[in-house]
């Protein structure tokens, strides 16, 4: 495409779920939450304002889409969506599904306990959930 190559650790702790206009969306490998990761298909890209403005527009546009979705689908109290990117650089943005009394609720998700993988089941059908309801 344009040079674009994932992240090795985006690759390993996420599987992908779909490639949307702009992104490769991705769900985390991380069961404790519903967490996705929207990875912009841009090359060398660490931070939004490296963005053409249309692909700003379309990054801004697939977020929300993304978030909305997951609220629907989980009925999560709260999303939280953030691009950290101090570890891992390549540009990406995290939209997460948060409920009272989840794990460290109501504190962030980042760094705190170890990750529990889904069971292959669960883990299909939430992604076969995801992609009906962002094509529709």
């Amino acid at each position: 495409m344009n040079g674009f190559t994932l992240d090795p650790r985006l690759e390993n702790d996420s599987i992908s779920v779909m490639v949307t206009g702009l992104c490769d969306l991705r769900l985390s490998r991380d069961a404790r939450w519903p967490w996705l990761i929207l990875v912009p298909r841009r090359a060398d890209i660490t931070e939004i304002f490296e963005l053409t403005p249309l692909d700003q527009v379309l990054l801004t546009f697939e977020t929300e889409v993304v978030a909305k979705t997951l609220k629907e689908i989980t009925g999560a109290t709260k999303i939280n969506v953030g691009a950290l990117g101090n570890i891992v650089r390549q540009l990406h943005v995290h939209v997460i599904a948060r409920f009272e009394g989840d794990a460290n609720w109501p504190g962030p998700v980042w760094g705190f306990g170890r990750a529990e993988p889904y069971e292959d089941g669960k883990r299909d059908e939430f992604i076969a959930k995801l992609r009906e309801a962002l094509s529709s």
